[in-house]
């Protein structure tokens, strides 16, 4: 414990340092990048708490997990009605869609600090959330995650969706993640109203030439947030185009506009 206490004080400043450092030689180079060297160090050197509770030793504990399990309802994004089959009976043309929960509280809380805030940890219960919320198939299952535009993964040092559907693959049964759509419009949907990003999304996505759709899988396209949801159905028209039959929706938070 003598040498943990010697060492401690040092190894803080250090991870200051190289932050300083980093930042200063990012700001030189002109790159959009968001540091990340001092929160991945000093995770090495203190355990994480909980978004939740503030219980030390994970970013999420069970109690909390399993708090949003517990409180999930599933509804339609679209027309925000109850949805528990997934087939709303309001939206007869829209694919089958499977959400955790509405934006809100400690779900809120999770995916911003993931997004913004650098706990990339969270990656791990977000898609174990997800997960309780999909219902069972019984053919093979293709994760699609919706693309992130270059900019926001060199703010972030990540991709989001994409880790978070990686994960997913890794924890269900006869799942594997497919870059099926490519980003072709990268211009940022922060902050715009409903018809500027529709406008935006309808020219934003194509089909990856290095995929192959397989006829006898389910297609799970897979966003963190729906906002409005001109960018999922944007990509829905692209991948039943690209001939997806058996497509499902699945979204960990939809946002209370």
């Amino acid at each position: 414990s003598l040498f943990v206490r010697a060492i401690f004080p040092p190894l803080i400043l250090l991870c200051f340092i190289i932050d300083y450092v980093c930042s200063k030689i990012k700001r030189n180079m002109g790159l959009i990048v968001k540091n990340t060297t001092f929160p991945n160090l000093l995770d090495l050197l203190a355990p994480h708490s909980c978004r939740g509770c503030g219980h030390i030793g994970s970013p999420l504990c069970n109690r909390c997990k399993n708090y949003i399990i517990k409180n999930h309802q599933n509804f339609c994004p679209y027309c925000k009605n109850l949805n528990p089959t997934g087939n709303c009976p309001n939206c007869p043309d829209f694919p089958p869609t499977f959400v955790v929960n509405k934006r809100t509280d400690l779900l809120d809380k999770l995916i911003h600090e993931y997004k913004y805030s650098s706990v990339r940890t969270l990656f791990k219960p977000l898609a174990e959330i997800f997960n309780t919320c999909l219902p069972t198939t019984h053919n093979k299952l293709i994760v699609v995650p919706l693309p992130t535009i270059n900019r926001h993964i060199r703010e972030r040092g990540f991709d989001h969706t994409y880790k978070i559907a990686k994960m997913l693959s890794k924890i269900r049964p006869h799942t594997q993640v497919d870059k099926l759509l490519l980003r072709i419009n990268h211009s940022v949907q922060v902050g715009s109203d409903k018809e500027t990003r529709k406008l935006q999304a309808s020219s934003a996505y194509t089909i990856n030439p290095r995929s192959k759709i397989n006829p006898t899988a389910t297609y799970l396209l897979f966003d963190d947030v729906w906002t409005t949801g001109a960018s999922m159905q944007a990509a829905i028209k692209k991948l039943q185009q690209a001939g997806v039959s058996n497509l499902i929706i699945g979204i960990l938070a939809v946002s209370q506009l």
